[in-house]
């Protein structure tokens, strides 16, 4: 089925899902939406269907795609009472959550007994990038269902890897470049707090990191446009992280792999979450050291 034929539907329009759909319905490509929140659905273009449910999304649309916080959420909305499964329409999903291998097996388990195809498609880049069209995409599943998918796909991503038929390996990239991710914001917290004690300027530092080895995703964006300013907006909340890095460490654990480093970087985070709110920014994690210094990460001037 081309895409020009086709009509996806989206559950879940949450920070990176609204810009998901905003970027799908700027191609011109047919679009039912889906999410308990009213308010997440307002003002999109009137091209764009709105459905009550998973399972009217599901029934007004070829392809469906969750964007959805949590394990029992993305069970609620494909397996639930009023979940896709029940729609007689779609024939694709595409799982873009972080959940770990396991929920996409059982989640696809259950749609193919009903004749439904899944892609597992976890993207990375943040909320900028979702709004700018740029995410990455990584993807495993049936190549008849990434074929599918592709075209929606490239509507809010400018890199896409399909890693192979094997569900779940994005899954496991996903979390592996999301420990990767956190480690990187942690760490880097944590060493220009001590730079900062020490009497150095945070934006010299930055400079100093960023045209040097020490450069990483942390420095490059987080830091210099979320933490310095003191804005703390990123735009991800310290639970969905806390969820990513839980997942991380059950995947390591299916596969019989040490990951001490990882552990720690997961109690950092889970310290932080508790000193604030699980809602707070994941770049608040640099309050975490702070506190404990007497600092604040700023600009000096």
């Amino acid at each position: 089925m081309s895409a020009a034929a086709a009509t996806i539907a989206i559950v879940g329009l949450g920070a990176i899902g609204r810009p998901m759909a905003e970027r799908i319905a700027a191609a011109g490509l047919p679009l039912v939406v889906c999410d308990v929140r009213p308010e997440a659905v307002a003002g999109l273009p009137a091209a764009v269907a709105v459905a009550a449910t998973p399972r009217e999304a599901a029934a007004r649309a070829d392809l469906l795609l969750a964007c959805l916080p949590s394990l029992d959420a993305h069970r609620q909305a494909l397996t639930g009472p009023d979940g896709a499964i029940h729609g007689d329409r779609f024939r694709t999903y595409i799982h873009t959550g972080t959940t770990g291998s396991a929920l996409v097996h059982e989640l696809a388990a259950a749609l193919a007994a009903r004749g439904v195809e899944t892609l597992d498609a976890p993207m990375t880049g943040g909320v900028p990038r979702a709004r700018a069209g740029t995410l990455t995409v990584m993807a495993s599943g049936p190549e008849s269902a990434f074929a599918t998918a592709r075209p929606f796909l490239a509507a809010y991503a400018s890199t896409i890897v399909y890693l192979g038929a094997r569900l779940g390996a994005a899954q496991v990239m996903k979390l592996i470049n999301n420990m990767l991710s956190a480690a990187n914001l942690a760490v880097a917290a944590e060493a220009m707090v001590l730079g900062a004690k020490a009497g150095l300027d945070p934006e010299q530092m930055i400079a100093v990191l960023n045209a040097g080895t020490g450069q990483n995703s942390a420095t490059l964006t987080k830091i210099p446009d979320h933490v310095l300013t003191r804005g703390f907006d990123y735009g991800g909340a310290l639970y969905i992280t806390d969820k990513d890095l839980s997942a991380f460490a059950a995947e390591a654990k299916a596969h019989d792999v040490l990951t001490p480093l990882g552990d720690q970087v997961r109690r950092v985070y889970a310290e932080a979450m508790a000193e604030g709110a699980k809602s707070d920014d994941i770049t608040t994690i640099v309050r975490h050291f702070e506190r404990r210094a007497g600092i604040a990460l700023a600009k000096t001037r």
